[in-house]
């Protein structure tokens, strides 16, 4: 196949400058910060917080990792079936439209999150949580069907690239809220309020080009096909085909473990950074600036790494690079708001990269089919599964020691399993060099 025309990739990367906002500011900057902040008891000196929630008491940070994982294992369960629909149906576009307006209504709706309705923000947060990540299945499985092989790795990071760029946009246009809210006779609070309003309008607004610009997909099934019956057996069919492809197997098993970490350190940075490492939400919010800066030139060179040493052997270069960065995490110390800079950098150079990569490598080795969604709610169940594991691993740890550090040692452990499945993919893979 060729490579579509420069109007439907821009289109097709417009999506990620649209939905970036929400990973910035609801999942990186301001909402934990926000989130920390009105779970909390306001004195500095205090070193765990506690929420009573459904009467038990929870520590905030941990309530807030269990939240999003509930979030992830409603889109581990319902993206398999939604998938196969579309591609049997052909509507892609649409289920793209419903989650990402589903995920722009949520994060609209923590404008009227405050301290007295926190069951309500979190209940925001989740249906945000689910509008983005199930929006992701459709967006990326438009990926091989508008890019050539050959072209994947620089198509998908263009896609990052293009989010990040946005993201940080709009990230500066909250921040000028969040630091001077004097200026607009607002409190911070209200700045922050208006921060996740912004994000749901830049979402909803700016995707509506990318779905104007998309080409519509070609249903696979008959209009009389019963669409649930269907439904599964199209998932069976891909089940079984996958059992057949060793290496894409091999694949999805290291992408399942060293995933855990990567979403992990970027779902829980920001609290690690305020709570455990006592860095003031202003320097923290500048680190996660400088992340998304550093990721753009990041994903493209680790996109040029792959040309040069092949997929697997750059995906086995960042893992490990990840995990000397878990170590140096464990170890930082507080208040060292410098240090906690260098180490967003090198987080940045190595985030966008290896989500871009991973994508486009399972994009290449996928088998030729017009089941392409099918084919990606299989990545993106083990990803999101993989995220449930972290999330509640971390929060688990940080409740059962009382301390986050030590839960960043399980991502080290999750790293090393991904690097170790990695090298046995790669040993049985044709694309190895």
């Amino acid at each position: 196949m060729k490579t579509a025309d420069k109007k439907i990739i821009n289109g097709w990367a417009m999506y990620d400058w649209a939905n970036s906002a929400y990973n910035l500011v609801i999942t990186s900057t301001i909402f934990p910060a926000y989130y920390e902040a009105v779970t909390g008891d306001g004195n500095e000196a205090t070193s765990t917080d506690y929420v009573t929630l459904f009467g038990r008491t929870f520590v905030n940070t941990s309530l807030y990792n269990y939240a999003l994982g509930i979030a992830f294992i409603i889109v581990a369960i319902t993206a398999p079936l939604l998938s196969s629909i579309a591609d049997y149906k052909g509507n892609k576009k649409k289920f793209l439209f419903f989650f990402c307006t589903l995920g722009s209504l949520g994060c609209s709706g923590m404008y009227f999150f405050d301290s007295m309705n926190v069951a309500y923000g979190l209940g925001c947060l989740i249906l945000a949580c689910i509008g983005f990540w199930s929006s992701l299945v459709f967006y990326n499985s438009f990926l091989p069907e508008i890019a050539a092989p050959e072209d994947q790795d620089r198509v998908s990071a263009k896609g990052y690239s293009m989010g990040y760029i946005g993201s940080m946009i709009l990230q500066i246009i909250c921040f000028v809220f969040v630091l001077s809210p004097d200026s607009f006779g607002i409190t911070t609070g209200k700045a922050s309020q208006i921060s996740f309003l912004l994000v749901g309008v830049w979402w909803w607004g700016f995707a509506q080009l990318s779905l104007r610009r998309l080409p519509t997909s070609i249903p696979i099934g008959k209009p009389d096909d019963s669409v649930l019956t269907k439904g599964y057996k199209e998932l069976s069919k891909v089940w079984s085909e996958l059992k057949k492809l060793p290496v894409i197997k091999r694949y999805l098993l290291a992408f399942f473990f060293y995933n855990m970490g990567v979403q992990t350190v970027m779902l829980v940075a920001t609290l690690y950074g305020k709570t455990e490492l006592n860095i003031p939400t202003t320097n923290l919010i500048i680190a996660i600036l400088i992340i998304q800066f550093i990721a753009i030139p990041g994903a493209y060179t680790i996109a040029w790494v792959s040309q040069k040493l092949g997929n697997f052997k750059a995906l086995m270069i960042t893992v490990f690079f990840w995990i000397v960065l878990c170590i140096i995490g464990y170890n930082l110390p507080k208040n060292g708001i410098y240090e906690f800079y260098g180490l967003a950098v090198m987080v940045g150079f190595v985030m966008g990269g290896i989500q871009s990569l991973s994508r486009s490598t399972y994009a290449k080795l996928m088998p030729e089919t017009k089941d392409t969604t099918s084919f990606f709610s299989f990545y993106d169940v083990t990803e999101k599964v993989s995220i449930v594991i972290g999330m509640f691993s971390f929060g688990y740890i940080n409740e059962l020691s009382g301390s986050q550090r030590n839960s960043v040692l399980v991502l080290i452990i999750f790293f090393i399993a991904g690097l170790f499945f990695l090298f046995r993919a790669n040993k049985i893979s044709p694309q190895r060099s």
